[in-house]
């Protein structure tokens, strides 16, 4: 079962993250993701992620469909113009990929080329609606697409934690509305504010939600996290338990398979990110009991 097939039919949807490699080989981004073949149903591949350079995330997820691999491609607007924007995602089509998570993308002076131009002609709303009007078949200059509509599945981001509820209230809907099909959400430590999302927000739209769960490795990976990525607010409570483990890469892992657990009761599916640990997504999996085969 697909990723859409499973979000369609309300099945608990998981999926997980990988990064491209920051070179131009991609085997042990390949490896990381083969571990994750059918414990998973989608493998979602970053774009710029924090604004540093790394493979093509078209490219990485070509080379999962080869290896038998549902992929999910991030495209963020950043760094194309809307003629980049529409030529990747007929592309994309043309390939074969189908799952498409549309985002902004993080700011140029986040990452570590600060002096790059960006080109954001787009955003994330912007960007679904040209995804939608591909799949109706529309010319962005008039008339109909050459070979028909495109059949791409789209998806967009959204934090919980929102500190702003009519805002975000606001941009889910604008979301929904430019044709988000799921949402994947940032990573999510308060279990109530995701029951309170998919509640008041999500749930009365008919929008399915991946929760998105971070591997934490020590108290003071989670301190930095903090400290750096806008919107975290990583719980002390979760820091001191990590501080007083003895062994925090392990508790880490009992923390985000807690957490899969917790939130797969309450979102239609997960979202599995873990950074420079890809290889431990299983164990959290299992650890959750999610360890079957998708």
């Amino acid at each position: 079962m697909g990723l859409q097939q499973a979000l369609e039919v309300g099945s608990l949807a998981i999926t997980a993250e990988v990064m491209p490699p920051r070179g131009g080989d991609a085997s042990s981004t390949l490896a990381h993701a083969r571990a994750l073949k059918g414990r998973v149903h989608a493998v979602n591949v970053t774009d710029g992620s924090r604004a540093v350079m790394r493979m093509s995330s078209l490219a990485v997820c070509r080379l999962l469909l080869d290896q038998g691999i549902e992929p999910v491609w991030q495209l963020a607007c950043r760094d194309r113009n809307r003629i980049g924007l529409q030529a990747d995602l007929l592309g994309a089509h043309a390939l074969g990929i189908r799952n498409v998570l549309c985002l902004t993308g993080d700011p140029v002076r986040a990452g570590d080329q600060p002096g790059a131009r960006p080109v954001n002609e787009l955003e994330s709303v912007r960007l679904l609606q040209q995804l939608q009007a591909f799949n109706r078949g529309e010319d962005p200059v008039g008339g109909n697409l050459a070979d028909g509509p495109t059949a791409l599945f789209a998806g967009a981001a959204a934090d919980p934690q929102s500190p702003s509820w009519s805002g975000l209230k606001s941009r889910i809907a604008r979301k929904h509305q430019a044709g988000a099909r799921f949402l994947q959400t940032q990573m999510v430590m308060d279990a109530e504010c995701l029951k309170r999302f998919v509640g008041e927000i999500t749930g009365p739209m008919g929008l399915p939600v991946l929760a998105g769960v971070f591997l934490l490795k020590s108290a003071k990976n989670a301190a930095f996290i903090n400290r750096v990525v806008p919107g975290a607010n990583i719980p002390q409570a979760i820091i001191d338990r990590l501080a007083g483990a003895s062994n925090p890469a392990d508790e880490g892992i009992s923390i985000a398979a807690e957490q899969v657990a917790a939130y797969a009761g309450i979102a239609q599916g997960v979202h599995l990110m873990a950074v420079k640990a890809e290889e431990r997504i299983p164990l959290i999996l299992e650890r959750a009991g999610l360890s079957s085969r998708c």
